[in-house]
């Protein structure tokens, strides 16, 4: 996002910017968090994230960003990935929300994509030129 705010280069590295991701805002891990805390499960372990609903591809993200900031991003594609990147994570939220039905995502993609563009955009209004 800040890359996009700032009109620099953003590189995509590896896989042609089709791996995808899933998305969480850091409001719906938060809201998890509580609802835990609220019913602790000792021993459990539990996959928080976007999900599949939030998920999407480095290429779409893109087409996204752009929409939302109404200029194209200018981008390099580095062939080679990053070390350890995988092509495909999207986590499977579905134990999370069957052990704390009160909890569910609230942020969809766009909704974070807009929240971080308004985020960045706010930051370079304030001249914090360093962000």
């Amino acid at each position: 996002m800040r890359t996009a705010v700032r009109d620099d280069e953003y590189t995509i590295f590896g896989y042609k910017g089709k791996q995808v991701r899933d998305n969480i805002h850091a409001a719906d891990v938060a809201k998890f968090i509580e609802e835990f805390y609220k019913a602790p499960r000792c021993g459990e372990v539990y996959n928080i994230g976007g999900g599949r609903s939030n998920s999407c591809s480095i290429l779409e993200a893109i087409r996204m960003i752009e929409a939302a900031v109404g200029r194209p991003m200018r981008t390099r594609l580095e062939s080679t990935p990053r070390v350890g990147d995988h092509i495909c994570y999207i986590s499977d939220i579905s134990k999370a929300k069957a052990h704390f039905p009160a909890w569910d995502l609230a942020w969809n993609l766009e909704g974070i994509l807009g929240d971080l563009i308004s985020y960045w955009q706010e930051e370079e209004q304030r001249g914090n030129g360093d962000f």
